[in-house]
């Protein structure tokens, strides 16, 4: 399928400043009924696009202030609980990817980075349940070694980047290796890892920093997608990977999700938990593997990726 950045849902920042403001005479109450919980119309169809993006940090934000980096699967019934309160719309539509299957979520901090890190867990742990690992860590193993020479090309010195590749694939070599403990790497083990900033983080800054190498050597592909948040304007390739793509802290949009799996050569599907429809769940497509690799499937709220477990 063509992952051209064309027409994507949009995907609001990290930042409320980044969103259109509330026009004045907009308020959240406005012709509408009120919900009492949240002040929020309960009609979801009503909120602007700030207002939604607010709505659900609030939300995200009362369920666990102090989440992990990463955290243990909890069932998704858990997450429609926790919008009980706010959005029939958005109650909805956990039932129904419930229905689909999706019976589980495995949360990230909502820290900006959220989208590379749920990236790479997902990515990883795939490797752990391979039907044929030998294969799939080799294969694994040969992407990442490709994307060295991406790095080293748009100017990245090899210092800089070289132990935030290591971290990545010293985990994905431990999945058929046992380390120097004489342990190979398990779900457990590699929640664990997920939760140690220095590794974590590590992996996060690879990620960005490939996915800034893939907008840089391509241009062309990437140009008129690239514009600043705030301002709107258009932006120098360079320019916009520096601020946008490199920078720890800065959510990931459509540009960012379809040059990291194009690098990386990864199927995934995001689902956009939004509270526009009541009846199903839209799905953005990212098609990059060379064969019909079932996708990593990924949860969007506005402002936030987590991991979708199960399906269809």
């Amino acid at each position: 399928m063509n992952t051209s950045p064309t027409k994507p849902p949009p995907a609001p920042k990290t930042k409320p400043a980044s969103l259109p403001d509330v026009e004045d005479g907009d308020s959240f109450g406005q012709g509408s009924a009120v919900d009492e919980h949240t002040g929020f119309p309960t009609d979801i169809a009503s909120l602007t696009p700030a207002q939604l993006y607010e709505l659900n940090l609030g939300l995200f934000n009362e369920s666990l202030p102090d989440r992990p980096l990463i955290d243990e699967i909890a069932p998704i019934s858990e997450l429609r609980a926790e919008y009980e309160n706010g959005s029939p719309s958005f109650v909805q539509q956990i039932s129904w990817l419930e229905g689909q299957g999706f019976h589980s979520i495995r949360r990230t901090r909502g820290d900006g980075d959220c989208f590379y890190r749920s990236t790479a867990f997902a990515f990883v742990e795939r490797l752990i349940h391979a039907p044929n690992p030998d294969s799939s860590v080799q294969h694994a193993l040969s992407t990442l070694e490709a994307t060295l020479p991406m790095l080293k090309e748009v100017g990245f010195e090899k210092l800089v980047y070289d132990d935030f590749y290591e971290a990545l694939v010293s985990l994905v070599q431990n999945v058929l290796t046992p380390d120097d403990i004489g342990m190979k790497l398990n779900p457990v083990r590699l929640l664990e890892a997920f939760q140690k900033p220095e590794i974590s983080n590590s992996i996060v800054v690879y990620l960005r920093l490939v996915t800034s190498a893939q907008i840089r050597l391509s241009p062309f592909d990437f140009r008129d997608f690239l514009f600043h948040p705030e301002t709107a304007e258009q932006m120098d390739p360079t320019l916009f990977c520096e601020h946008f793509v490199e920078a720890t802290g800065k959510e990931a949009d459509h540009v960012q999700m379809t040059a990291l799996c194009r690098a990386l050569r990864l199927n995934v599907d995001v689902a956009y938990l939004d509270g526009r429809r009541n009846d199903a769940v839209d799905f953005v497509q990212f098609r990059e593997a060379k064969d019909q690799t079932k996708p990593l499937v990924l949860l969007y709220r506005p402002g936030h990726y987590d991991i979708l477990v199960g399906g269809r």
